[in-house]
């Protein structure tokens, strides 16, 4: 087995370059620009832009590999919705070039995917319900899940995430636990809104769900989040009790009060039997998580 995998100085990439080093899997890490990752070796970091149909072909017919992973995505919701043309050709246009090229090498090709697919009306999602973007991040995401279901002759699993969170090294931005550290230490009054859910999920976890996939060549689409859905007031809420910071100062608000320029689904979380039965998808809750992730 051979991987590659794209983002790899994201945080999800990051914790993938972990596993295999870990677990002696053959891997070779890709991103635009210089490895930012000091524990992924030179010698398994190669430069990829994969907005260049011809960049992507080129690698992966030199490389071989037999399973790409691919992370690398425009992930600020906002940001898609003014930037378009960005947002379609690096969330779209850009798995098309992988699949495309997938297909020659016959490799197994692995999407990484949102719950924002989702509306959001109704909640734990399974792997079969109808999708209804309301974002064009959204809507991009459910785009490229369309071009590997339909244009893929290589084996293929989508894996559909929520909120994901934790530690790497030059991360281009932070994640929603990490900063909510940061500002409980301080003490300073929050204002959080109480009426989106979320099932947090972390990278750690993440990670080794997208091994399981591949190592066992699992197909299809695989819903793997963290196992509690909660409001973000509720998540923050839960980092302040367990660091011991106080509370009184968390406020909750609505979505509405933050003229974000996209919609985002109120409730999403997922049904993670599916995960749990095929490929051993075993998530940690947050507070399991969070003793680990500030040590």
């Amino acid at each position: 087995m051979k991987i590659v995998i794209t983002g790899s100085n994201g945080l999800l990439g990051q914790k993938l370059v972990d596993y295999c080093l870990e677990n002696k899997v053959d891997f070779v890490a890709t991103s635009k620009g210089e490895n930012r990752n000091s524990v992924c070796p030179r010698s398994n970091y190669r430069e990829l832009d994969i907005t260049e149909p011809s960049n992507v072909k080129e690698l992966l017919l030199e490389l071989k590999p037999t399973h790409v992973i691919h992370t690398a995505a425009m992930t600020n919701v906002d940001q898609c919705e003014s930037d378009l043309e960005g947002c379609e050709l690096i969330n779209v246009s850009a798995t098309g070039y992988l699949i495309e090229a997938c297909n020659v090498m016959g490799c197994h090709f692995q999407l990484l995917s949102t719950d924002f697919v989702f509306d959001g009306e109704k909640g734990n999602y399974q792997e079969e319900d109808p999708i209804n973007p309301l974002s064009e991040y959204a809507r991009s995401k459910s785009r490229a899940e369309a071009i590997v279901k339909s244009k893929a002759i290589c084996d293929w699993s989508i894996v559909r995430t929520i909120i994901v969170y934790g530690k790497a090294e030059n991360l281009s931005k932070s994640n929603i636990i990490l900063w909510a550290k940061t500002v409980l230490e301080k003490g300073e009054p929050l204002s959080i809104v109480d009426d989106q859910f979320r099932a947090p999920t972390w990278a750690e976890d993440l990670a080794v769900g997208c091994m399981a996939i591949v190592e066992r060549n699992a197909t299809g689409v695989y819903h793997m989040s963290g196992p509690e859905t909660m409001s973000i007031h509720e998540l923050i809420t839960r980092i302040a009790v367990h660091f011991g910071y106080g509370t009184d100062h968390i406020a909750k608000i609505s979505s509405a009060t933050l003229n974000q320029a996209a919609k985002r689904p109120p409730k999403t979380g997922f049904d993670l039997t599916k995960s749990r039965t095929e490929v051993g998808y075993n998530p940690h809750t947050l507070e399991e998580t969070l003793d680990a992730l500030f040590d």
